[in-house]
């Protein structure tokens, strides 16, 4: 089932209102209306305002108590880990790298990628993330591709394929023919393509060629940037003079970079996606908000992976404000100062977790706020089993430091409900638990009991210098490990 409605389909459709609730709009003020009613019609937001009429035959969803919000866009999940859901709890990234691109990811088969995709877009939709971008970057054939396609197709999400391939160099794997049949016959299964790669920072840039193909197909790079012992400014200078940083260019991390390269992405229009919990916790470098709102660099927010945290942006929103506001207090105090108001507030952090997003993925248009005229893409955040939505004083804030995954009560893509009272619609969460097992079964048994139980804790292999994971190149960098 792909996520692009025809007008069959979309002609078929009840409209639907949400009845009284608080509605952060995420607009260009960041308005907050209280007792309204939001209106879908098809798939669009067709009314906003307090007590509508409505159409014969509208369904009604009560929002009253609880908040109506954009859906959230998560520009960075490397959905297929999934699978391995909560495995690397206490990997350093090191680790992380040893484990997924040295060593075991390698025998991830197309049913083990569809597995790990299938169970991050249900997770995804289940915590109100309608848009998320796998970073799919264990594609190692053109069967993988299909796999992580189809499994994208079977959830009604707006889902992005960033494609990629961690066990072959950039330019090969774009030059190939399976590639590029993949892009063609399955253009219409998602919502949209981008290219996922690494740049060395090899003075030779072996790169180029991947960001020539990406020119050629129009298709947006994302990269991870600034990640401490991996890639540095090198890469950016490189990109840079090669004329390859445009607005579309999504930098994943940027924790470590210099001022240099954060006026280079700001001066090319590019953005930021800012994995806070990861950082934090894997060491890509402390959590770069603070640092990109001095060069007014835009940001969105993503998780990362499940094989250490959840899927939920909550938990994004939460860590980031957190984060940002532990610089700021921190800087201030070795200077003997005191904060006394927070540069990032709580309305800031909901719009990277929706508009920001929608942003990022050149969809601001249609995506990231609730207007009249956009993409039905709502969340109700409302539970009458649970002491946590009331009072609600503070909506900004209450969604940011109060509300979790477990309030969400109803989704909304494209104007179809896929989550009512706080139950996934439509969707057979056996089959999906079924594949995730075979995986599981597929890796212990692959690996051995032995290695499996280490693979929790990874040893580092005594003939791989980890100058940088990406192994399609035999580059040393002194900017990033000892040489």
């Amino acid at each position: 089932m792909t996520q692009s409605t025809g007008a069959t389909a979309s002609s078929a459709r009840r409209p639907v209102v949400l009845r009284g609730g608080t509605v952060l709009t995420v607009d260009a003020a960041r308005t907050v209306l209280v007792d309204h009613d939001v209106l879908v019609v098809d798939d669009r937001i067709a009314a906003i305002g307090p007590d509508l009429e409505v159409p014969d035959g509208t369904e009604e969803i009560d929002a009253r108590g609880g908040v109506v919000m954009p859906g959230m866009i998560d520009t960075h999940r490397h959905m297929w880990q999934t699978a391995m859901r909560g495995y690397g709890a206490d990997w350093t990234l090191t680790q992380y790298f040893v484990w997924n691109y040295l060593e075991w990811g390698k025998v991830f088969r197309p049913q083990d990628i569809h597995a790990g995709g299938l169970l991050a877009a249900l997770e995804a939709i289940e915590a109100g993330v309608t848009t998320c971008v796998d970073w799919s970057h264990n594609l190692q054939t053109p069967d993988h591709a299909h796999a992580a396609v189809d499994a994208l197709a079977a959830v009604p999400g707006r889902f992005v394929l960033a494609y990629g391939n961690i066990q072959d160099a950039p330019a090969n794997w774009t030059a190939s023919s399976g590639f590029r049949d993949v892009l063609e016959r399955r253009r219409g299964d998602v919502e949209a393509f981008q290219l996922a790669f690494d740049v060395t920072g090899d003075p030779s840039f072996p790169e180029k060629p991947a960001f020539e193909v990406a020119r050629e197909l129009g298709l947006p790079v994302t990269t991870h940037a600034g990640v401490w012992g991996a890639t540095n400014d090198d890469g950016i200078r490189l990109m840079h003079e090669h004329g390859f940083m445009d607005p579309q260019t999504v930098y994943v991390h940027a924790a470590t970079l210099s001022a240099d390269s954060y006026h280079r992405i700001a001066a090319t229009g590019g953005s930021v996606s800012v994995s806070t919990e990861s950082e934090q916790s894997a060491g890509q470098g402390y959590p770069p908000s603070w640092v990109l709102r001095r060069h007014d660099i835009p940001m969105s927010l993503s998780m990362d992976t499940s094989a250490w945290w959840s899927g939920d942006l909550f938990s994004a929103m939460r860590s980031t404000l957190s984060a940002d506001r532990c610089r700021e207090h921190l800087e201030a105090q070795s200077k003997g100062e005191t904060v006394t108001h927070h540069a990032l507030r709580a309305e800031h952090v909901v719009e990277m977790a929706t508009r920001g997003g929608a942003r990022a993925l050149g969809r601001e248009a249609d995506l990231g706020s609730v207007e009249v005229g956009k993409k039905a893409d709502l969340v109700l955040i409302r539970n009458e089993h649970s002491p946590v939505m009331m009072p609600l004083l503070h909506p900004h804030g209450h969604v940011v430091f109060q509300a979790q995954r477990g309030e969400v009560e109803a989704v909304l893509v494209d104007g179809r409900i896929v989550k009512r009272d706080h139950r996934l619609v439509g969707v057979d969460l056996a089959a999906a638990r079924r594949a995730v097992e075979q995986t599981v079964e597929h890796l212990r048994s692959t690996l051995g009991e032995e290695a499996w139980n280490q693979g929790m804790n990874p040893d580092i292999p005594e003939t791989k210098i980890l100058d940088n994971p990406y192994t399609y190149t035999e580059y040393r960098s002194a900017a990033t490990h000892k040489v």
